[in-house]
């Protein structure tokens, strides 16, 4: 067994995604607390984000991973390859002039930044390079709208940057309700983040005094934005492009690898295909990824025989306040044809929300008329990202809102409010 990696082992989300974003945004929402309650005259003074010792704390989550992971691989007996790999025929990669056969290979290379195909991009830099940073520029433009852009937007403005996000659709965080996402570009813009929407960037421009000049086409007409450091944040595609598919009969599309149930290629059976990189219904999202494979690894060993579900995947996006989903959009399930009750109400009055001192809280729950099936939840605020977990709970194993209404919860919490969402 073997694993070929041209970065440092560890992955996405250890290194470069979902947990060191987590630092940065649970210092900056310690920050927001501290200003909220300041405001409420309970606390004095006013903190402040010291970028670079954050960015020390946050190496300290990062920089052991790799180390680690060569450890647990060599434990295991996993032999370890630094470098690209490429197909050169059905079962076989070459790795640094090196050629490796196998019964089976998984390709697990995650996403990569989407080319813009605009003039100018090699000035923009990723989410990665972000993560990276020692200093944080005054000024910073967002190119999109989606995770990426609103994440980071949140943490820059509380690190004391300005900053401005540009979104070619018609609204931010399209894969979210829109009634609540409506809430929470207000909060955004009360923050001090300028977001257009319908805007597409048309190229990027060194100017004179070292400064970025992105040129858009905003209704029509040319609009210029300047900014110190201009941030890809417009999606993410499969990275695939290296591995030299054709060689090995490995049929992909725009979404990645044509996987079957089993997450194996159709068109070469020695091949698997998990997370960002496999055309499936599954979200890009860390937990998926995992999911991914530990079912490939089983039908790997031991034949196919568990088929991929993504059945009530939940999806946080990590502002703040967060904004947390899962199950059926209110227009999804209009498109089904369901019967349901559309729940939904501004919560920033509520005694959870109150008590911290957060004004941007909402939620929209839709339950099914006569069977009191949970068909969605979505919520804005305080511990969204954990009271949907909750909300997912109780649809993964069926429990109606009836029955949820019953649950003794610890009180006061986020989770004794779910009562009054149902």
């Amino acid at each position: 067994m073997a694993v070929v990696d041209s970065l440092p082992f560890g992955g996405t989300c250890a290194l470069r995604g979902c947990d060191p974003k987590k630092v940065l945004v649970g210092v900056a929402d310690l920050l927001d607390w501290s200003r909220r309650m300041a405001d409420k005259r309970t606390v004095k003074g006013d903190l402040e984000i010291d970028w670079p010792e954050l960015m020390r704390f946050k190496r300290s989550f990062t920089d052991p991973v790799p180390k680690h992971k060569e450890q647990s691989f060599e434990q295991a007996g996993i032999k370890r390859f630094h470098g690209k790999a490429k197909f050169i025929d059905r079962t076989a990669v070459e790795v640094q002039g090196e050629r490796l056969e196998a019964r089976y290979f998984l390709i697990g290379t995650g996403a990569t930044p989407a080319n813009l195909n605009i003039q100018g991009q090699e000035y923009l830099i990723d989410s990665t390079e972000f993560l990276e940073l020692e200093q944080l520029p005054k000024e910073i433009v967002f190119v999109g709208g989606g995770f990426i852009a609103m994440e980071f937007a949140h943490v820059a403005a509380r690190a004391g940057s300005k900053v401005t996000v540009l979104h070619r659709g018609a609204r931010i965080l399209e894969g979210f309700d829109p009634d609540l996402v409506s809430s929470l570009a207000a909060a955004t813009t009360a923050l001090g983040v300028t977001i257009h929407t319908e805007t597409s960037v048309e190229a990027i421009e060194k100017t004179a005094n070292g400064r970025f000049a992105v040129v858009t086409k905003q209704h029509g007409a040319s609009v210029t934005f300047e900014g110190d450091l201009v941030v890809h944040g417009a999606g993410r595609i499969p990275n695939l492009d290296d591995l030299e598919l054709d060689a090995a009969g490995v049929t992909r599309e725009k979404r990645g690898v044509v996987v079957n149930e089993y997450l194996q290629s159709p068109s070469n059976p020695a091949v698997y295909a998990g997370g960002d990189v496999a055309s499936t219904d599954g979200l890009p999202l860390t937990p998926v990824a995992g999911y991914d494979g530990k079912l490939i690894a089983a039908n790997m060993l031991k034949g196919n025989h568990l088929q991929a579900e993504y059945h009530l995947i939940p999806s946080v996006v990590f502002t703040i306040p967060p904004l947390a989903s899962v199950g059926l959009s209110e227009q999804a399930a209009n498109r089904k044809g369901l019967h349901f009750r559309r729940n939904y109400s501004e919560i920033g009055d509520w005694y959870a929300s109150r008590r911290v001192a957060e004004k941007t809280a909402a939620f929209k729950v839709l339950i099914e008329e006569g069977t009191e099936r949970i068909l969605g939840a979505h919520l804005l605020g305080p511990a969204a990202e954990e009271t949907i977990n909750l909300f997912t709970l109780a649809m993964r194993f069926d429990i109606t809102a009836e029955q949820l209404k019953q649950v003794l919860f610890v009180y006061p919490t986020h989770a004794s409010d779910m009562e009054y969402m149902l």
